[in-house]
């Protein structure tokens, strides 16, 4: 019984992220002709070629672009993939019926395209949090890293800009720019939501007051670290370097406890956008 409301809840949850793309694109992208890479945004460029709705066009090029990718692809895409691919648009033919002839509700392209951001980067990121995506560009970045021998992050980026940049086939070029900026804009936002809250910092410290930061990483932060052998490459001198992982709070002390213990230090910070390890009882 628990593993049937775990995937209740699982969909009620992707149900609930297709719902807030959906309303994004409607009440956002299509009102300002803004054409965000996405397949929602190509719609909205061919609506002015093919007299359909946003939504119809839209279901028909997820389904579309569906049967080329089991035809071509196989059968990667899962349950998940289709049941996104065809909610999107069905949530968006419902809007349309709900509020016909909507009209930009900030009253301005731009401010349209930055809400759009915001809002389908939340939904998107809910959805890939869940293993699943809203199709469309998916498919096409499967096809192209097939065929093409692209890797899937630069297929994706490649085909959002080219919907972008379709949208000077029908639109000045200010909404053509719009589009381009938007699908930069989305990627930077979409990675934030994503990674941005449990984003953490990798510290690597040389010190000569090495005992004292490992204390206070130990007893102040309550952190762990690991203690590595190094020698100098110049005259060999052997010396211990601390790695240490903190959250930005515990970063930022720190930072200002090795700044006060010890100027000289040489530390080095990365950024760690993931962890996998059992906590210690």
């Amino acid at each position: 019984m628990e593993k049937y409301w775990k995937i209740i809840k699982e969909y009620a949850i992707i149900t609930i992220a297709t719902t807030i793309v959906a309303a994004a694109v409607f009440f956002f992208l299509v009102p300002s002709h803004v054409s965000v890479g996405s397949i929602s945004g190509l719609a909205i460029v061919i609506t002015n070629f093919i007299p359909l709705p946003v939504s119809a066009l839209t279901m028909i090029l997820n389904v579309g672009l569906l049967i080329v990718g089991f035809l071509l692809v196989g059968r990667e895409f899962g349950v998940k993939t289709v049941y996104t691919s065809i909610l999107l648009p069905a949530v968006m033919g419902i809007l349309e019926k709900v509020f016909p002839n909507l009209g930009s509700l900030m009253g301005d392209p731009f401010l349209d395209m930055i809400c759009y951001v915001f809002f389908v980067s939340v939904g998107l990121a809910m959805l890939f949090n869940r293993n699943a995506s809203s199709g469309g560009l998916d498919i096409v970045a499967k096809l192209m890293n097939k065929f093409l021998h692209m890797d899937l992050g630069s297929a994706m980026s490649v085909s959002g800009m080219l919907v972008a940049l379709s949208s000077g086939l029908v639109y000045d070029a200010k909404i053509m720019i719009l589009s381009v900026l938007g699908t930069y804009l989305n990627g930077i936002v979409l990675d934030h939501f994503i990674f941005g809250f449990d984003m953490k910092k990798r510290v690597c410290i040389v010190s000569q007051k090495e005992e004292a930061i490992r204390q206070f990483i130990l007893h102040e932060l309550r952190s762990g670290a690991t203690l590595y052998e190094a020698f100098g490459a110049y005259n060999l001198d052997p010396r211990r370097e601390i790695i240490t992982i903190v959250d930005k709070n515990e970063y930022a002390k720190l930072m200002s406890f090795i700044e006060r213990e010890d100027p000289e230090a040489f530390v080095t910070v990365y950024t760690v956008h993931k962890i996998i390890y059992r906590p210690k009882k």
